[in-house]
């Protein structure tokens, strides 16, 4: 199933950004075309629009092993993030990593005015870290900086022990890394990076219970349970499951989404895990960097001379917190290794 999917993507030797932006599938494209065509012949639909949004709603679900109706759309992390940090109780404590991502972090630093505080702590403590006064855990899965995966289950069983709410996102990891959402509270997800979509969609899993404690502060009249008996006046009733934390949706970027969304869904992400990091190992062997079990390589390049020596050999990556980070997905091989190795080599012997 990779082979098919990598047809998808024909001539994309030399990107390893997937941590920054993903490729758009000729699927993918296809359907975005005829739908500017639709728009501009005035026969796109709001119903079709909408029918997009529900595919690719769907396809989230199975991808990570949750009902459809525990998951919200949205446009951005940061803002389904800020539902929850509006949720938060005074006082509260929200733990997560170190230099995690700013969009899972920033909303709750936002309501210090509420006594409300970031903690935050390295990777490796993170479980331990955990106390009784801990009300949310907050981490991306796999970190953005550094490609490090964290112990989830250490750091779940650590917030049940506690009695501690969890958000996970997993923006740098639904795509390769297989997860079963329902196993956290909350879930947040872009699906511009490894999954391929337009930028512009994003989702949110709620648990039932967490759900019930948070307030729709967003709510539009996308979030009703009757969404065109919604448009008109303050008091409308909101959907019951999770689409009352729905916004309006991007049209076009939804059309896209939906797209790649059912082409993900339908992988063997296991393998696809496999594929990903077996090449990012191959890559830490050349450069003898330890392995990691991550489909994000990085290594310490302080003044970019790396990310400026392989983007001169025609390689796309990306440098972050003083990092080199390239990224391995379906439509790399072993060609992008040697590329990689090569470009780092001749700039460390220039």
């Amino acid at each position: 199933m990779i082979d098919s999917l990598r047809d998808e993507f024909p001539a994309t030797s030399g990107y390893l950004a997937a941590c920054t932006m993903g490729l758009a599938p000729a699927s993918t494209r296809r359907a975005i075309s005829a739908d500017l065509e639709l728009w501009a012949a005035g026969r796109a639909t709001m119903d079709g629009y909408g029918a997009a949004v529900e595919r690719g709603r769907s396809a989230f679900a199975r991808l990570v092993h949750v009902d459809a109706g525990r998951v919200a759309i949205g446009s951005q992390v940061s803002a389904q993030a800020s539902v929850i940090a509006a949720s938060a109780p005074d006082h509260a404590e929200v733990l997560s990593v170190r230099g995690d991502f700013s969009s899972v972090l920033a909303p709750f630093a936002q309501q210090a005015h509420r006594e409300v505080r970031v903690r935050e702590v390295p990777l490796e403590a993170l479980a331990d870290a955990v106390t009784d006064d801990t009300w949310l855990i907050a981490f991306s899965l796999v970190q953005s900086a550094s490609g490090r995966i964290v112990d989830v289950d250490a750091v779940l069983e650590a917030a049940a022990r506690h009695g501690a709410r969890t958000l996970v996102d997993l923006t740098q990891s639904a795509g390769w890394l297989d997860f079963d959402a329902s196993r956290a509270d909350a879930t947040v997800c872009h699906t511009y990076k490894w999954l391929c979509a337009p930028r512009g969609a994003s989702m949110m899993t709620l648990s039932p219970s967490f759900h019930a404690q948070l307030r729709p502060v967003q709510a539009g009249w996308y979030a009703g349970a009757d969404v065109f008996g919604s448009c008109y006046g303050a008091d409308i009733t909101l959907a019951d499951d999770a689409r009352r934390f729905d916004v309006s949706p991007a049209w076009q970027a939804w059309v896209g989404a939906a797209e790649s969304l059912e082409l993900f869904a339908g992988l063997d992400l296991p393998a696809v895990r496999a594929h990903n990091v077996g090449l990012a190992k191959e890559l830490c062997a050349a450069l003898g960097l330890p392995a990691a079990d991550s489909a994000i390589v990085t290594w310490a390049d302080p003044d970019g001379c790396d990310v400026r020596a392989m983007a001169d050999a025609g390689l796309a990556v990306s440098g972050r917190a003083g990092n080199a980070r390239v990224a391995f997905h379906v439509w790399n091989d072993e060609r992008d290794v040697a590329r990689i190795a090569d470009a780092v080599r001749v700039r460390a012997f220039a």
